[in-house]
């Protein structure tokens, strides 16, 4: 059985200001990565580390994202890189629970016809 909705967070240990960073042109090459459905950019406080939470359609195209993308943007901008991929498949229903964008409300449908 293979995942449908694959996680990974990754994280390069430098310190740029995110006001320095030039997503746009970030985001242009990334929306060319096989699989990439999402990502949510993230800067760490007092750090100024970068990174983010993606959301990928298999497990294999977020590890070629990692391994091939992702370290050679760590490599440029010499930085270490911390990836983590997780299994959104599994943890689907206790997400919804919690109202988590990611996720649409199986319930709405349901709850919308009683009113």
């Amino acid at each position: 059985m293979s995942i449908k909705k694959v996680y990974l967070y990754a994280e390069i240990q430098v310190a740029i200001p995110f006001k320095d960073i030039d997503w746009p042109a970030i985001n242009v090459a990334m929306k060319k990565e096989k699989g990439l459905k999402s990502k949510t950019w993230l800067s760490g406080i007092n750090t100024h580390s970068i990174g983010g939470f993606y959301e990928f359609d298999s497990v294999e195209n977020a590890k070629a994202y990692a391994e091939g993308y992702l370290a050679a943007a760590a490599k440029q901008l010499g930085g270490s890189l911390s990836v983590k991929l997780f299994d959104g498949d599994v943890v689907a229903d206790a997400s919804r629970d919690i109202a988590s964008p990611y996720y649409a409300d199986k319930k709405e449908g349901k709850s919308d016809k009683k009113k």
